[in-house]
């Protein structure tokens, strides 16, 4: 395989591809990251609050790591990127945006501890967590791919990272498989989450019109290929669990477009407000 170590060396068309690539993978990072870390000091069990808030800072991490490779291919520093796009610069999937713990309450927490039901019960921890689960096992397939790349920077990077992800889709198969067999309650909570965030799944793996240039240069395989490689590692997962997945869900398509539910314009609103106030200051 080719190495396409530089920006140099790719052609405009590959440039751009690459950009999109970086953008889609840094934007889904910073979210979800976003997105767990509002579960410190929230989690059901202290396990769980250390476990997703460890998860949100190696995600924040990835985010600052991919906004790095968009800034060396000409794109603006990792903070302007993070903090001062609006939702329809984003391209990161609805998963990552789904709203988990601020919503509509739920009947009370998964894992049932008496000390935090009251403030577990405004969110749906069994939501983050099958979102958790789904996530880090596209996010471990993708990685995968990409350790051999041939935009070098990118399998650097994929490379050093799947070695934080091995931990993340480790959290979530246990979890997942400990809880699918635990109760009747727990088995019927994951399936009713797995029911309704299932095509938000299937639209991490959104087509885009770089697709084919990506492939083509071996820098990163079709997401219909990936959508497949993540089928099979969650699929057996799913079924070992005595849980089930919907067989005819029509993926939810339009993040990586730009096109983005509510939910994502207000957490971009809390994320942002306090760089907004000064982008000029130094931290």
């Amino acid at each position: 395989m080719t190495s396409t170590a530089t920006s140099e060396a790719m052609s405009t068309a590959t440039k751009a591809a690459v950009i999109d690539l970086l953008y889609r993978l840094a934007d889904d990072s910073l979210i979800i990251g976003h997105r767990n870390s509002e579960w410190t000091g929230l989690g059901p069990i202290l396990e769980e609050d250390i476990a997703f808030s460890s998860m949100a800072q190696d995600k924040m991490g990835h985010a600052l790591a991919l906004y790095g490779l968009l800034h060396q291919l000409g794109e603006e520093p990792p903070d302007r990127l993070a903090f001062a796009r609006g939702p329809r610069d984003y391209r990161c999937c609805d998963l990552v945006a789904m709203e988990f713990l601020s919503g509509a309450a739920t009947d009370g927490p998964l894992c049932n501890n008496p000390v935090r039901d009251e403030l577990v019960s405004r969110g749906d921890w069994a939501g983050s967590l099958v979102r958790q689960f789904l996530f880090s096992e596209a996010d471990a397939v993708r990685m995968a791919a990409l350790e051999t790349s041939a935009y070098e920077p990118m399998a650097q990077l994929a490379r050093k990272l799947r070695g934080e992800l091995k931990y993340h889709t480790l959290h979530g198969r246990l979890l997942i498989e400990r809880l699918g067999k635990a109760t009747e309650d727990s088995r019927s909570r994951l399936n009713g989450v797995i029911e309704r965030v299932w095509p938000q799944a299937l639209g991490m793996f959104e087509p885009t019109k770089h697709g084919q240039t990506l492939a083509s240069a071996g820098i990163c395989p079709t997401e219909e290929a990936l959508c497949d490689r993540w089928l099979g590692e969650v699929e057996p997962i799913i079924e070992r669990s005595g849980l089930s997945r919907p067989k005819h869900a029509k993926p939810a398509y339009g993040g990586r477009a730009g096109n983005h539910p509510p939910e994502l314009a207000l957490l971009l609103d809390d994320m942002q407000r306090v760089y907004r106030l000064d982008p000029t200051a130094q931290w």
